[in-house]
Parts: structure tokens; C-alpha cells; sequence
């Protein structure tokens, strides 16, 4: 696809401002919303590689910063906010709800990309928009930290986890056997946490991009146009 529109995304928390970016290729087949892990943002290197990645597949995407920035500052003395699943997983049903409201992307079916414990966020927020989420990546993620949402989830989820990544790894396989919608694991060979390994990153992103072209027309209801 040759023709990408990309701006900011300023969503509205009252008073407060969510910044992100929406980058929508001309005829997407989807949109894929980001989850950023503990203390990083929408600037993250890796998931902007990955949404270039899957921009050349022709998917659309909405990098957000889920913290204020009041919060940003706050959690980088604290670290209060950023292992709070419940507020991260409402600002990403804020910004799905965001999504179905603009005419360039309401008919477009939305995925979720979340990394370490924005993983366990966009599982949550899945679970409670189960009619607008056709799908989901976790790479390197905490689904564990959803706890109670997995066997709620209703769209395909899939784990992707570095195999040198060990601890995480088991972790994630706890957590695949509470989910009850469909879903794989799929392990990067001796990839560490943050998949700094040669060939690594762009594994994940083609993983990620087959899951979606798979899976991201699957599962969307009606809700979608209420």
C-alpha cells in the first residue's frame, strides 16, 4: 500500500489528554491498537518497528500513551501506575471506543498488540469489549497479570515469548491454560525479553502480522455499529 496517512491522536480523559499516533494505510484490512509495556511509551523502537511492519501488511495503527503526562512523571518516581492493569486496560477501552468513532477507522476491525504487562491490559480490555476486538498479540508479555479477564477473553490471542526468555515463558504458558478462546504460544528460538537478537524483532512482527491477516475479521460482532 502506498498511500499512509499518519497524525496525532489526542484522546480526552476530562480534563487530561491521552497522546498517541494513528498512521491509517490507504484500504486497511484492520487496525491494530498498542499496548506499551512497564515505563515505556508510544515512542517505544520495538513496537514502532513492529507497526511499520505491519503497516506494509496493511494494517493500521494507533500507538498510545496510556499515562497522562502528570502520570508519566509521577510513575517515573513511584513506578505506581505502570503495573496497574485496571487503569491501563480502561484507557485502552477508551481508545477502542475512540476508534469506532471516526469515520476513517469505525469500520475497520480493531486488534490489540500489547507488550510485558501491556499485555495483560489489552487482555482485559478485550474482555470487556468482546463484540469489538477481533484479536490479539502479547510479545513478550504478562498475561498472568490478567488474572480473572483470561477465560473471558473472546477474540484469538496469541503469546509470542522469546525462548531464552525462560521465567516469562512459564508464565505465559500458566496463563494459556486459563484462556478459553482460541490461542497459541509461539516461541522465538533464543530470543531474550526484549528481542534484541538479530532476526528476532522482525520475527515477531511477521508472527504478528499472519496472527491479524488470520484472525482480525474474525470474532466482530454487531457491537461494532452501536
Amino acid at each position: 500500500m502506498s498511500t499512509v496517512v499518519s497524525e496525532s491522536a489526542d484522546i480526552r480523559l476530562g480534563v487530561a489528554t491521552l497522546n498517541g499516533d494513528l498512521t491509517v494505510p490507504a484500504g486497511a484490512r484492520g487496525v491494530v491498537l498498542f499496548a506499551h509495556g512497564s515505563g515505556s511509551s508510544r515512542l517505544s523502537p520495538r513496537n514502532r518497528a513492529v507497526a511499520m511492519g505491519l503497516h506494509t501488511a496493511g494494517f493500521g495503527t494507533l500507538l498510545l500513551d496510556l499515562l497522562t503526562e502528570e502520570e508519566e512523571r509521577e510513575d517515573a518516581v513511584t513506578a505506581g501506575h505502570r503495573f496497574d492493569i485496571a487503569l491501563l486496560a480502561r484507557r485502552l477501552v477508551i481508545a477502542i471506543d475512540w476508534l469506532r468513532q471516526r469515520p476513517d477507522t469505525a469500520d475497520l476491525p480493531v486488534g490489540l498488540f500489547g507488550a510485558s504487562t501491556g499485555a495483560a491490559a489489552a487482555l482485559v480490555a478485550a474482555s470487556q469489549r468482546p463484540g469489538q476486538v477481533a484479536a490479539v498479540v502479547s510479545r513478550g508479555g504478562r498475561p498472568d497479570l490478567a488474572d480473572d479477564a483470561l477465560p473471558l477473553v473472546a477474540a484469538p490471542v496469541l503469546l509470542v515469548v522469546g525462548g531464552s526468555d525462560e521465567v516469562v515463558l512459564d508464565l505465559n504458558r500458566e496463563a494459556a491454560e486459563r484462556l478459553s478462546a482460541s490461542h497459541r504460544i509461539h516461541v522465538v528460538p533464543g530470543a531474550t525479553h526484549l528481542f534484541p537478537e538479530p532476526g528476532a524483532l522482525e520475527h515477531v512482527t511477521e508472527t504478528a502480522a499472519n496472527w491479524f491477516r488470520d484472525h482480525l475479521t474474525e470474532g466482530v460482532d454487531d457491537e461494532r455499529s452501536s
